[in-house]
């Protein structure tokens, strides 16, 4: 059995062992090697209003503190947003939330240069903001559906993640038909975005979790993960302390703080395809995946 590490630009940033051919994901210069299940993108939200850490990280010191922690239990990436994107959450004006984002960024990557920095944002200004504050990739909850964010991911060599998204008021599909629909949707933005210099292999997929969908639909979406995958690209799950969670236990739609669900729910993502998780609880997470790969390599 082949023990594979998580690699950076060639350099080793975690190992597990695994039998199967990594997934590649092109981030500006460098490639990053994916086993599957294995890497874990940390959450850094730095906004007063975040449904389960609001204000807990909204300042400099605070933010980057949070990310070396993350970092030191076992994050690959660390995903640094300034605008809520909870159901009711009030639009966060441009230049808040590049003055919320760009410092901690700009910090992170002075202190680590080395460190894997994706800027969560659906607004073209922010991105370009970050990366040139030095992050690596544009995570975009609307696909690039922003003509200028388009333009702008194809001048400058960033990893993409593009999420699959419905209006929160818009009809729904049966639970059946959804993994179908996120595959397609997906293939249509590959094409689109190929027809304007943006090659497949710069792109992650996210199935969005909680993004105009019911429980039923996101059990759906993990037991068939492998149905919403489009051009072999690597699937990013964010389950973490998602309201379905507590709709699934306890009938409430309310956000699960409790590292535990998320964690199972991960697991069960990795054993149905997933490559990347974006997770609040890091260090819980690692183990649960090591101990994974452990069994599964025995």
């Amino acid at each position: 059995m082949n023990r594979l590490p998580i690699t950076f630009d060639g350099r080793a940033v975690g190992c597990y062992h695994t039998p199967m051919q990594s997934r590649q994901w092109q981030l500006r210069h460098h490639r990053l090697s994916i086993p599957p299940g294995g890497g874990i993108m940390g959450i850094l939200n730095t906004t007063p209003d975040s449904f389960s850490d609001g204000g807990q990280h909204d300042s400099q010191p605070q933010a980057l503190a949070h990310a070396e922690a993350m970092l030191a239990a076992g994050a690959h990436i660390i995903d640094i947003g300034g605008e809520s994107t909870r159901p009711g959450a009030t639009p966060t004006d441009i230049a808040t939330e590049i003055r919320r984002t760009i410092p901690v960024i700009e910090a992170l990557r002075q202190r680590h240069p080395e460190v894997l920095i994706s800027i969560d944002t659906r607004h073209p200004e922010v991105a370009e903001a970050a990366l040139n504050a030095g992050a690596d990739i544009v995570n975009d909850i609307t696909a690039l559906e922003h003509p200028d964010m388009v333009k702008l991911c194809a001048e400058r060599p960033c990893g993409i993640i593009l999420m699959h998204h419905l209006p929160f008021d818009a009809p729904l599909p049966a639970p059946a038909h959804m993994p179908g629909l996120i595959r397609q949707f997906f293939e249509e933005r590959l094409r689109t975005l190929a027809d304007v210099g943006i090659a497949a292999e710069r792109i992650c997929l996210d199935p969005g979790i909680g993004f105009g969908k019911r429980a039923e639909h996101t059990v759906e979406i993990i037991r068939r993960l492998e149905d919403t995958r489009a051009g072999n690209r690597p699937i990013l799950m964010a389950l973490s302390r998602k309201r379905f969670i507590g709709q699934l236990l306890y009938g409430s739609p309310e956000p699960v703080p409790a590292p535990l669900p998320t964690v199972v729910l991960s697991l069960l993502s990795a054993d149905h395809g997933a490559d990347l998780h974006r997770v609040h609880d890091v260090a819980e997470l690692r183990d649960a995946l090591l101990l994974r790969q452990a069994v599964k390599s025995a």
